[in-house]
């Protein structure tokens, strides 16, 4: 029986750690590199979103609340390609920056 038990317990294992990418990734959370996260913010997204060619966005155009939802949706926006070149840690790193400098956060940040 017990015996039983163990190799159920490693064929679900095994199952959900192959079957976790398809079913989604790892959520965003702000414990990511902030410092490097600004930097990845000014190479790929303030490139556009300047105000030339997309919405000016900065930091503090959004509540810490709202920067979740934008980052728990991405594949919605118009940019998802761009995004899609990015690892998760690296995206994760932007959000981190993005989150933690947000408006209604303890320190906004005004420019990229």
């Amino acid at each position: 029986m017990r015996k039983f038990l163990l190799m159920a317990l490693v064929c679900c294992s095994f199952l959900g750690f192959i079957l976790s990418p398809v079913f989604g990734s790892d959520p965003f959370t702000p414990n990511g590199n902030q410092r490097k996260g600004k930097y990845l913010y000014r190479k790929y997204c303030r490139k556009c979103h300047d105000g030339s060619s997309a919405k000016e966005l900065s930091p503090s155009s959004k509540t810490m609340a709202d920067w979740e939802q934008v980052f728990a949706n991405y594949q919605n926006l118009k940019c998802k390609d761009e995004w899609n070149k990015l690892k998760h840690k690296d995206l994760n790193d932007i959000f981190t920056y993005l989150h933690e400098h947000a408006y209604d956060s303890a320190q906004p940040a005004t420019c990229g």
